[in-house]
């Protein structure tokens, strides 16, 4: 029996994906050839990217709106340098909203002024800044829709007239949002898309060619979108795999579907923190994630009952991140409704052990 896989990332994957993307690694469309020894040039590759980046651009709603879709390699740590590279002329804004906001943060200061609008660094990130003011005069504003490590989410987006830029690197896919207010979204392909090794970038690519520098060219966007993902030898079975899975989800009924889906997880497991009186919530309630729940024991002398009561229930990865510890859950879009109920299970058995 396969675990209840809760990690954080490398995410989940639908078991439909894995036996395709498994057997392409023997042999691709019939070909007697694996998929990762064939040449990337070659047309069964070119016509995987191009189907991967398209079925990314039609999920989002984002076709024939002047958006690109790119493939890169990096993790979102080297979009956090390119998107300052590429875009900040002057000055940009910045909401530091976490772990990953902080360090997209610290490379934006080696390219500009950085102004730091609002920050929930000062608890802890257990919470979305509100009633900010973006500057007018920035070259764009920066944020992190979904925060895996503290489990907050950003509910609603600003408005703005600067360029809106989102790391939505773990939780793009996962619900319906204008995605035609952001003029750049990048995540890393291992939260809701597919294995470790690519990134995803949707650009508007009207918003390029504003900069003074020169621009290194592995990481100029505007190369990688004239060579179609294909500047240098891309991450073919990254690719191969996150196309598989958006193949998947769009089959399914796409964004609307397995938003609902996601909703009748989150609301599973919240309701049982918040009833159960063994668990409390790290995160304020306005702003939890539905793609990361973070949540910790009110008795710390439960902790080895309760790892060695998961682990014989076949769940894997609620360990909290070693910055914050307690317990994370990760509900990525291929996470099944049922392995939540085996984690809530587990949290009911815990309590009626206690009485």
């Amino acid at each position: 029996m396969k675990k209840h896989n809760f990690s954080a990332g490398p995410c989940i994957l639908p078991e439909e994906v894995l036996k395709q993307a498994s057997e392409a690694i023997i042999n691709f469309n019939n070909d007697n050839l694996s998929l990762i020894e064939i040449s990337h040039r070659s047309a069964p590759f070119v016509e995987v990217i191009e189907k991967a980046r398209s079925l990314a651009l039609e999920l989002l709603g984002l076709e024939n709106k002047g958006y690109k879709a790119l493939f890169l390699q990096g993790g979102a740590s080297m979009q956090f340098l390119m998107v300052a590279y590429n875009l900040l002329n002057k000055k940009a804004a910045y909401l530091n909203t976490g772990t990953w906001a902080d360090k997209a943060i610290k490379e934006a200061k080696e390219f500009g002024e950085m102004i730091e609008v609002a920050s929930s660094k000062d608890k802890g990130f257990s919470y979305i800044p509100k009633d900010y003011t973006i500057p007018t005069d920035v070259d764009f504003f920066h944020c992190t829709s979904n925060n895996t490590v503290a489990g907050s989410q950003m509910h609603e987006f600003p408005e703005t007239d600067v360029p809106l830029i989102c790391d939505m690197s773990s939780d793009i896919f996962s619900r319906q949002l204008d995605f035609e207010k952001f003029d750049l979204i990048y995540a890393g392909a291992q939260k809701n898309m597919g294995p470790a090794g690519a990134t995803l970038v949707i650009i508007k690519e009207e918003i390029l060619g504003k900069v003074e520098r020169h621009i290194p060219s592995m990481l100029n966007y505007q190369l990688h979108i004239d060579k179609d993902s294909m500047y240098n030898t891309p991450s073919v079975f990254a690719i191969y795999v996150s196309m598989l899975t958006l193949q998947w989800l769009k089959d399914l009924g796409g964004i609307p579907f397995i938003e609902k889906v996601n909703k009748q997880k989150a609301a599973l497991l919240y309701a049982e923190i918040d009833r159960n009186p063994l668990f409390k919530g790290i995160v304020a309630k306005e702003d939890r994630s539905t793609m990361n729940a973070t949540f910790t024991l009110t008795d710390d002398s439960l902790k080895e009952t309760f790892d060695t009561m998961w682990k014989d229930a076949n769940i894997n990865g609620i360990n909290g991140h070693r910055s914050v510890g307690g317990y994370r859950a990760s509900m990525y879009n291929a996470l099944p409704l049922s392995s939540v109920q085996a984690l809530v299970d587990v949290m009911q058995a815990l309590e009626k052990n206690q009485k």
